[in-house]
């Protein structure tokens, strides 16, 4: 699903305009971004969580010309699914995006 199929999404059931339900949706994301740019968590409950995590720097090897190059420390937010949506998942049936036969 893309950020419009979601702001699609949004506005048919919630019976609001595409507009506001993409104020909607932009609110949610750039919320969830402070918190994060903050280092703060955030705990969506049956969905999953987002952390920070941070890395220090380390010494790592150009792939092409295996060259050592430092990388630097950084901070990169990370999820972990919650149990009743990976139970969700995982209970769905499979469908199979084959249509090669």
């Amino acid at each position: 699903m893309t950020k419009s199929e979601l702001i699609d999404a949004v506005a048919r059931r919630s019976k609001i305009t595409k507009s506001r339900a993409e104020q909607v949706v932009n609110c949610v994301f750039d919320s969830m971004t402070a918190s994060l740019e903050r280092g703060d968590g955030i705990e969506i409950r049956g969905f999953g969580s987002f952390t920070v995590r941070e890395y220090k720097a380390y010494n790592g090897r150009n792939p092409r010309t295996g060259e050592t190059v430092p990388v630097a420390p950084k901070r990169l937010p990370f999820f972990k699914v919650g149990k009743e949506l990976k139970e969700l998942v995982n209970d769905a049936p499979l469908v199979d995006d084959d249509d090669d036969d």
